[in-house]
């Protein structure tokens, strides 16, 4: 006999996501893919010139991955959610803030926008709103 009780309560689990959820973890994971290929991208870097700061933004963008995947994860697992949804507020905020600060070329100049940080910076806006909404709704 298959016990089946993990499937159904990941199912119940799953069942409680609204669209907005859905929309809050599609850019979640957009987010999440496009600091994981800048992180790769940057360790490649430091492999081929030994830059530390090759290998610090590598890191960085590699523990960004980390959050925003962890994140997704509480959320379809039904863990800790309000609590996910406002600790993500700060944390996604903060990456529009760093990378404004690390890719001006002096303040208040805009940085320049190439399609993969506009990608980003979209979901990340559109993730802060969807998680505004669901602390709000679900707190």
């Amino acid at each position: 006999m298959v016990d089946d009780t993990s499937a159904t309560a990941t199912a119940g689990r799953m069942g409680s996501l609204t669209s907005t959820h859905w929309v809050g973890i599609a850019a979640a994971v957009v987010s999440a893919l496009v600091h994981l290929a800048l992180g790769v991208g940057f360790l490649g870097d430091f492999l081929e010139t030994g830059l530390g700061v090759s290998l610090a933004m590598g890191v960085s963008f590699l523990v960004a991955t980390a959050g925003f995947s962890v994140g997704v994860w509480f959320v379809l697992t039904d863990r800790f959610r309000p609590t996910v949804y406002l600790l993500g507020i700060p944390f996604t905020a903060g990456q529009i803030v760093l990378w404004y600060a690390l890719n001006s070329p002096g303040l208040p100049a805009p940085p320049a926008i190439n399609p993969m940080s506009a990608a980003d910076k979209l979901a990340q806006v559109v993730l802060i709103a969807v998680l505004v909404v669901l602390y709000r709704r679900e707190s």
